[in-house]
């Protein structure tokens, strides 16, 4: 049953451990990835040169912002877009112009404005167009879904790609442009990012990660900030497997994950500090377009187009302050992070290389099996101060880990490990207390083979004033003897007198116990039984004559039994006396016992001897009666001189008792 009991207690340590950990893990450590990307990792010591946390100067931004719009009524004519399209085409020399928005209809109110926009699309030999999924969303007309599709896919698949891996393609329609758009792009990309994804597991809606490719209807496509770089390098080679996106021809690749909960690849982002709302340097549409304007007048423009020379320009709409263009989304820098500058810094990292390294999750593990082990050894096998003192340096050393990597870019879990390690030292804690309570009982157990039961628990009850001493009371204490029992261990191996010995005393223990006494000790083949201590008890002396009396009749049983067995005849007698003693700790700081002494001791174990002098069995004195009378049938036995007292004594000879 202890075993069960003890395995059912571990059983339900591991499974807290485990939903512990998981729902930690889960719910909490995104949080504190948050917080670690936006405090730890774009902080910057001021003696480290060499670090960067601010967005590379060749990523930059064109918004058109509330200053744009506030000029120029939205919406806007696509004609108006083509201004900010020929600024570049004609004067600035971007080496990629990026396009974070999507064209899902033409203008029919103003087609000479959208055959302008395409005409100028068309000159832009590096521009990126985006395209976005329509989710789990089918078509609503499946025929022309698939002819869509099979356009889509035929000029935008990437077709020099070998993909050693299995993506599951997740999406099932795409939201269409019109052939117009599709035939004045030639390079496109996804500007959907799958929001909730922390090292490749599903979480929140804050945007930690970016997908660089999609399998589409078996057709592998690229982001936005793929299709940018694939665009900016003659679309290279590329290597897909389970640990890696490799580029031979570029000696260049990128450790990514394939999440298994949508099998698509996954790579954290690697956020840079944000000002003034933005990680990298931005400029007002409404600039560049008076620029470009100034520049046709051949003025001095606004924003000088050099700036913008072998840079990547994202080009898109964020106002915050108008309705259907506000393109904010949570990131772990901001809950109001620019859509534009999430696809910025998706960019920066895969043209810089610039990305985080993420721990496989093995080392998490052993993180937090180090951390659980040592804050139980530490509570194990140290007192109260030395544990907390070890536990406080054990959480403040993962702590320090934690911001040590996470400020050299290396993601490891942060909150997973100590909350794993508070958990520890409370389960630690009830353990201790748990393994404790079983030595406890253990010890009870054990010492009460060596002392009465009533007397551990009088110990244990006083257990932090234990000492010599002790008190008087009045009690009635009860000796036994084997009568002839030196003969009867002449006759009789030691090995069978141990074996009779031990079956006489297992049938008179649960007598004395029956009748609230206690056996005080053995002596021998002798038996010394306390009531009245630590037993409170007040009709003490007619119990203890009740249980004398009854361990006679036992011993009858026992008797019969034994002659039956060939061992021989087996009598006791009884001695029993009611009065004062000192009751407490006998002996001395190191070794004591719980015993009474006093003359009443010495009376009651003469009295027992008397019973070989007047051939009696059961004998008690002149208090013991006068207690009992009422109870008890008796023949008396006047004036004894008992050894020791100056005067002689009535005692009694008990005939029956009466219950």
């Amino acid at each position: 049953m202890k075993i069960l009991q003890r395995a059912f207690f571990y059983l339900i340590i591991i499974l807290l451990f485990v939903f512990t950990g998981i729902l930690t893990y889960h719910s909490l450590e995104p949080n504190a990835y948050d917080f670690m990307i936006r405090n730890v990792l774009n902080y910057k010591l001021p003696f480290d040169t060499n670090k960067n946390i601010h967005g590379h100067d060749d990523i930059v931004l064109v918004v058109i912002d509330h200053k744009s719009i506030e000029k120029y009524r939205w919406p806007w004519k696509r004609d108006l877009n083509c201004k900010v399209l020929e600024y570049f085409i004609k004067y600035a020399n971007p080496k990629a112009f990026v396009h974070d928005g999507i064209l899902t209809a033409l203008d029919k109110d103003a087609p000479d404005s959208d055959k302008k926009y395409f005409s100028t699309l068309k000159k832009m030999d590096n521009l990126v167009e985006g395209f976005m999924y329509n989710g789990f969303n089918y078509y609503d007309d499946e025929k022309i879904g698939e002819q869509y599709d099979d356009i889509f896919n035929n000029k935008y698949r990437i077709k020099n790609a070998k993909v050693n891996v299995f993506l599951y393609p997740i999406y099932n329609s795409i939201i269409t442009s019109p052939q117009e758009f599709l035939d004045s792009v030639e390079n496109i990309g996804s500007i959907s990012i799958i929001c909730g994804y922390i090292n490749g597991r599903l979480s929140d809606e804050t945007y930690r990660t970016h997908s660089y490719f999609t399998n589409y209807k078996n057709a592998l496509l690229p982001s936005l900030a793929m299709s940018s770089f694939l665009a900016a390098n003659d679309y290279p080679e590329i290597n897909i497997d389970s640990k890696y996106i490799s580029f031979p021809e570029l000696n260049y690749k990128i450790k990514h994950k394939i999440s298994k909960y949508t099998y698509q690849s996954i790579v954290p982002i690697k956020y840079y500090k944000i000002i003034n709302g933005y990680s990298h340097k931005y400029y007002s549409a409404v600039d560049i377009m008076d620029s470009y304007n100034l520049l046709e007048q051949g003025k001095e423009p606004i924003v000088n187009p050099a700036d913008f020379k072998n840079k990547i320009v994202i080009f898109g709409v964020n106002d915050p302050l108008k309705d259907g263009l506000n393109d904010n989304k949570p990131s772990p820098m901001s809950v109001n992070h620019p859509g534009m500058d999430i696809q910025a810094t998706c960019i920066d990292n895969l043209f810089h290389n610039d990305f985080l390294n993420v721990l496989p999750g093995w080392v998490n593990i052993i993180e937090i099996i180090l951390g659980i082990l040592l804050i139980y050894y530490a509570i194990r096998f140290n007192n109260l101060f030395k544990a907390i003192l070890s536990i406080i340096s054990i959480i403040f050393f993962i702590i320090l880990i934690s911001i040590l990597c996470f400020y050299n870019g290396i993601v490891i879990n942060v909150i997973t490990p100590i909350i794993m390690c508070i958990i520890t030292m409370i389960v630690a804690y009830i353990h201790k207390y748990v393994l404790e309570a079983w030595t406890k009982q253990k010890v009870q157990y054990a010492m009460g083979k060596y002392m009465s039961e009533d007397v551990m628990k009088n110990v244990l009850k006083n257990i932090d004033n234990l000492g010599l001493g002790g008190k008087k009371s009045v009690v009635t204490v009860l000796f036994s003897d084997i009568r002839g029992f030196t003969s009867l261990s002449e006759q009789m191996t030691a090995q069978e007198v141990s074996t009779l010995l031990n079956e006489y005393f297992s049938a008179m223990e649960p007598i004395v116990r029956k009748y609230n006494g206690i056996i005080n000790k053995f002596i021998g083949d002798a038996v010394m039984a306390v009531f009245g201590e630590p037993i409170s008890d007040d009709n003490h002396p007619i119990n203890a004559v009740k249980c004398g009396f009854e361990m006679l009749n036992k011993v009858k049983e026992l008797d019969e039994k034994w002659q039956k067995e060939g061992k021989p005849e087996i009598k006791i007698g009884v001695g029993i006396n009611t009065g004062e003693v000192f009751v407490g700790n006998i002996g001395s700081e190191k070794r004591m016992e719980y015993t009474v002494i006093g003359d009443t001791v010495n009376l009651a174990s003469r009295l027992e001897s008397y019973n070989k002098t007047y051939n009696t069995q059961i004998l008690i004195s002149s208090s013991t009666y006068e207690k009992s009378k009422d109870f008890i049938e008796v023949n008396k036995i006047s004036d004894v001189e008992i050894r020791g007292k100056a005067n002689k004594l009535d005692i009694y000879e008990i005939i029956n008792v009466i219950y």
